[in-house]
């Protein structure tokens, strides 16, 4: 797991194909990314000005032409949102060039046996295009957010607008399956950000500052998956389903049949009948050594043997086994990558020239192969 701005320019030229022949020298088969919009103000990913727009800062070669025939055929081929996205002052001749970039760079990989995962927040930012192109779809007077959890004890506060899932549902969860369109053009595969916002979502006053001041109120359930299904076929979707999770939210992606995520931070606490335990983990599932938002394992475990935690991971029955790159290199949270409830200081973290060295990949194929994951 590595975002592009994490690489060493933080683009998608050089050192992002340098990235993918590591990989398949490390005998890895899948990349995962973080969002691919604009970020905001403090970088974040998840706050993005679109959620079908792609960042024009993650271009190798900004000023590529690009003809007018070339435009008219993007806009016509994702109608949908690119008006908007132009009326809103996006160039869509940026999105040529992205689209460009990211083809060639994924079809690079997929020639080595590396698939992508992408990654699909289920809120969009407040006063983002998606919210001011179509504010019939959202809720008034409260924002998103989190409950107090093991990622947050005081709750946490986004600030999101909140879909009205009546309206949504009215449309025909158009917005919806032109989202998970747009990422299925990009991606093989993609996580699907706080899963649990679809069972049932956190709701805050939207003049509150507290995030405990929310309320549950009830998402849309399978409905929205079964609209996307019928217009783009089975969805190759990964679950984020940690936190504050509840028996609706297990049965929801049950019914679904998505795999779930567990996090090998935390196999070591809590009750003998967590997830996240090592004895508890199921083959229909994501095992991740750590996440973006948590701290790295050399951060959490300082004196624990760290190939042997990635050794652990690797033996886990979870089908899909994903470390993220500061793990690898046993980095410790100077490398982490964000701290939620901090709104400065994250999304910075980036790779060294020649930090992945040959030795590493070697390394890390060996347990790969041991661990009978090889690709």
């Amino acid at each position: 797991m590595l975002h592009p701005t994490s690489l060493p320019d933080g683009r998608l030229g050089e050192s992002a194909y340098a990235f993918v022949d590591w990989l398949e020298a490390a005998g890895q088969g899948w990349w995962q990314v973080l969002p691919l919009g604009p970020p905001d103000e403090v970088g974040s990913p998840y706050a993005s000005a679109s959620a079908f727009a792609a960042w024009s800062g993650f271009l190798a070669e900004p000023e590529a032409p690009v003809s007018p025939r070339e435009v008219a055929s993007f806009r016509k081929r994702h109608a949908y949102w690119a008006s908007d996205w132009e009326e809103a002052g996006g160039n869509l001749a940026d999105q040529v060039r992205f689209q460009r970039e990211w083809t060639a760079l994924r079809e690079y990989a997929g020639a080595r046996g590396i698939r992508l995962i992408g990654d699909v927040p289920i809120y969009v930012a407040q006063g983002s295009v998606d919210h001011r192109s179509r504010p019939e779809l959202f809720l008034e007077g409260v924002v998103g957010g989190a409950p107090p959890d093991t990622l947050g004890p005081a709750g946490q506060h986004w600030g999101n607008p909140l879909f009205d899932w009546e309206a949504v549902a009215r449309d025909g969860y158009r917005w919806w399956i032109e989202r998970l369109r747009r990422t299925f053009e990009l991606v093989d595969l993609t996580r699907i950000d706080h899963f649990r916002g679809f069972a049932d979502f956190w709701a805050i006053p939207e003049h509150s500052t507290d995030a405990r001041d929310g309320q549950w109120l009830p998402g849309p359930g399978a409905a929205v998956f079964r609209a996307v299904e019928r217009e783009l076929g089975a969805l190759p979707v990964i679950a984020e389903d940690l936190g504050l999770i509840t028996p609706d939210v297990d049965a929801l992606r049950d019914e679904l049949r998505l795999p779930g995520m567990v996090v090998l931070l935390w196999a070591f606490s809590g009750s003998r009948d967590s997830p996240h335990r090592l004895e508890n983990h199921r083959e229909h599932q994501v095992v991740y050594t750590s996440t973006h938002d948590t701290e790295t394992l050399r951060g959490h475990f300082p004196r624990r043997n760290q190939r042997r935690l990635l050794e652990l991971a690797l033996s886990s029955r979870a089908r899909l086994c994903m470390i993220p790159i500061q793990d690898v290199l046993g980095l410790g949270n100077e490398a982490r990558l964000n701290r939620p409830g901090t709104a400065f200081g994250n999304w910075t973290w980036r790779l060294e020239p020649g930090q992945l060295t040959a030795e590493l990949a070697a390394g890390l194929r060996a347990a790969t192969e041991a661990a009978g994951r090889s690709s």
